[in-house]
């Protein structure tokens, strides 16, 4: 704040004229009513880096922090194919052009006002922040991470480390917290994030790419996003160890064959085809179980034909009582031992989710050793959803009935029947919206969501799946198939 005073050498001033406190919003509606603060668009500049870093699936959602001109969150709606959204607290900030495309197609790009400072008021899977943090005051540093964080899994940050040059213009600074790389990196592991990828620009920007899941969930979920179950490493080992020296034969993988076969999970709208399913099993067609739906099954009057676990904790065990005559158990190397204890030995598997370049290194480094390095792993996504389709394929099948594969609530229902493990979640679910509905996800079913298009794109040729339901899973497949039929009619 200036001050200027009226007075004389020996008394003080009588009138002091103090320049009017401006806000943060005031003074960057004053820098973008001047027209060379947008000729450098960092925005622009970087979004090349951020869809190289992210690769990120078309119609991924993507919140641009703070977006300035518009210009890099319209690169990456074209470039990525991206649903973006472009948030700003500056009405006046956006470029013509891109008001206009805000216009002319808000499916695919929208403008949001809104103060970071405030809690986001919209959710993507990817957010963009360039140019922005070195703006923040120093005391609401913390506030606007958090609140970023909170509204997308994983983000790309290019923060200024230098001080700016055009404050000057209007008498007041722009970069208002100028930091070394260091300290980013340090605050942002403070707040959760895992650091994926990172870039020191020669000391003058700090580049990161990183996941923010463990800043949005208040506790944490049944299956961590990179793969990991929720299990403390040395146990899952140990685990290992003591599985793989009973007598359970390894699973192997089959030809391909044309059996249809049915594949339960514990989504709500499992109950809503509770008839076609008892139908479908009394003519015959294999019926695969996971975890709960093995009792929902049995409850219903039906066998299972085949039960698939991967978790690691011990509660897991009531999901192989009561044993059923003929049933099959396919139980992962990383599930506790008690599980496979009183297990039928000629009807019990033991198979490997593992990814063995990954994050379980040294879980293969046992089995290397183990089976002199002839073993199969399944890999893929960090559920038993996602698993048990790379693993139902292994053994040949390829045309699957899916049902209960919703990965969001159906009001506050988050399982067809109960299953208190989840019971806390509620409290983290948040909105997400695809193809014009919102869904109400934890951060685990929205992961899944996630990991299910990319392995979609990984094996979609190689299997046939039939997704029942009205969950985000059947939504985002009826969506994505009425675009690339849009596209091609353009095309």
């Amino acid at each position: 704040m200036s001050t200027a005073s009226a007075g004389t050498k020996t008394y003080p001033p009588t009138v002091v004229i103090e320049q009017a406190k401006i806000t943060e919003k005031e003074k960057y509606e004053k820098m973008w009513a001047i027209d060379d603060y947008r000729t450098v668009s960092p925005g622009e500049q970087m979004a090349q880096l951020f869809l190289s870093q992210a690769k990120i699936l078309p119609d991924s959602t993507v919140i641009d922090f703070g977006c300035g001109t518009g210009r890099g969150g319209l690169m990456i709606a074209l470039f990525g194919k991206a649903i973006v959204t472009l948030l700003d607290f500056a009405e006046n900030a956006l470029d013509e052009e891109v008001r206009n495309a805000t216009v002319s197609q808000p499916h695919r790009i929208s403008f949001v006002q809104a103060d970071l400072n405030d809690p986001i008021p919209v959710m993507a899977s990817y957010g963009y922040c360039t140019d922005v943090m070195e703006h923040i005051p120093p005391d609401e540093v913390d506030t606007v991470l958090t609140n970023i964080m909170r509204a997308a899994p994983h983000i790309f940050f290019n923060i200024s480390t230098v001080d700016d040059v055009m404050g000057e213009r209007i008498g007041h600074p722009l970069h208002l917290t100028v930091e070394p790389f260091e300290w980013w990196a340090k605050k942002l592991r403070e707040h959760g994030a895992v650091v994926h990828w990172s870039h020191d620009a020669d000391g003058k920007a700090a580049l990161f790419y990183v996941s923010s899941w463990a800043a949005t969930t208040a506790k944490e979920s049944d299956i961590e996003y990179d793969g990991k179950v929720n299990t403390e490493e040395a146990k899952i080992l140990d685990n290992i160890k003591t599985n793989i020296k009973g007598p359970w034969t390894p699973m192997v993988p089959h030809d391909i064959q044309n059996t249809e076969i049915m594949l339960l999970c514990g989504g709500p709208s499992l109950n809503d085809f509770t008839d076609e399913i008892i139908e479908k099993r009394a003519q015959g067609m294999p019926l695969i179980t996971t975890n709960g739906t093995y009792n929902w099954a049995i409850h219903n009057g039906m066998k299972p034909s085949m039960q698939l676990i991967i978790d690691s904790r011990a509660f897991n065990k009531r999901f192989l009582q009561p044993e059923v005559e003929g049933c099959k158990y396919f139980l992962a190397s990383q599930c506790d031992p008690s599980l496979f204890e009183g297990m039928p030995v000629d009807r019990t598997f033991i198979w490997h989710p593992l990814n063995p370049q990954g994050e379980n290194r040294s879980s293969a480094e046992i089995l290397d050793e183990y089976y002199d390095k002839k073993w199969l792993s399944t890999p893929g996504g960090s559920t038993v959803t996602l698993r048990g389709l790379s693993l139902l394929r292994q053994l040949g099948f390829h045309k699957i009935h899916v049902y209960g594969f919703d990965s969001c609530y159906r009001e506050d229902v988050h399982h067809a029947y109960d299953q208190p493990e989840n019971d806390y979640e509620n409290p983290m679910a948040m909105p997400v919206s695809v193809g014009g509905r919102v869904f109400m996800c934890d951060p685990w079913m929205f992961c899944q969501a996630e990991e299910f298009m990319k392995q979609v794109c990984i094996f979609g040729d190689e299997i046939d799946l039939d997704i029942k339901g009205d969950g985000l899973i059947a939504h985002i497949i009826k969506t994505g198939a009425s675009l690339s039929a849009l596209d091609e009619e353009e095309d």
